[in-house]
């Protein structure tokens, strides 16, 4: 099974991308388990995220990454998955769980697909760092290339952004 990460700093259409190469590939996409355990707190607690969540969202991206594993016939996509909890780790709150950074070197993927930040903003309730994109980015660009993560720059129109990266993918799924 190859698995495909798309993965970088907010609101650079990652959800939207994940799920066009699932379709496109008639596979399985796994959702982004920190936005569902987000809303999930900010609902029923009314709390913003803290370094007491890093660990339950590592475990549920775990967690949903094999259940859609489990279904998936040859191709995984990912709309991020612990690299994006070790970045954001870090960012936020200055450290990541030792543990978290090995699970997120065992569990590389075999292709990340980097979305570069050259689309606009677009608030919501959740995204909180519009000015603090390029340095989101560089921190996705230093974890990939210290985890020695084979990744595809995926910019330009959305409509550039999906043809990159289906041809990204379809290379992988052909070696």
């Amino acid at each position: 099974m190859k698995r495909v990460v798309v993965t970088g700093s907010e609101c650079t259409g990652k959800t939207t991308l994940a799920g066009d190469l699932a379709r496109q590939f008639g596979t399985v996409c796994v959702a982004e388990y920190a936005r569902e355990y987000l809303d999930r707190k900010v609902a029923t607690t009314g709390l913003p995220l803290d370094e007491r969540d890093v660990e339950p969202i590592a475990r549920g991206q775990i967690a949903a990454e094999d259940r859609g594993a489990a279904t998936a016939k040859g191709l995984l996509v990912l709309d991020t998955d612990l690299v994006s909890t070790t970045v954001y780790a870090r960012h936020y709150y200055g450290a990541c769980p030792a543990w978290i950074d090995q699970a997120a070197r065992d569990r590389r993927g075999d292709l990340y697909l980097l979305c570069d930040i050259d689309v606009p903003w677009v608030a919501d309730s959740v995204r909180d760092r519009p000015h603090h994109r390029e340095h989101i980015h560089a921190l996705f660009v230093e974890a990939l290339n210290t985890l020695g993560a084979p990744y595809v720059l995926i910019r330009g129109s959305w409509a550039a952004r999906l043809t990159t990266a289906v041809a990204a993918v379809s290379e992988l799924l052909d070696h």
